[in-house]
């Protein structure tokens, strides 16, 4: 992968990331929802989420591999 500063260890992230560089708009507002879900009803650590924030500023949309 190269964004060598982010560690990724959820595979809803990684997901997140193919389907931006893919420019899959509805695949990427459907995890970040998904995410959000877990994070607000506390089914998750907090580390998807800032996983996931890292990534949505780091991968540019439709960038491709």
């Amino acid at each position: 992968m190269p964004y060598p500063q982010m560690t990724i260890t959820h595979q809803s992230v990684r997901n997140y990331i193919d389907a931006k560089k893919r420019g899959d708009r509805a695949t990427t507002d459907r995890i970040v929802a998904e995410v959000q879900d877990r994070f607000a009803t506390r089914t998750t650590d907090g580390t998807e989420a800032a996983q996931l924030g890292e990534a949505s500023m780091l991968v540019r949309f439709g960038e491709g591999e």
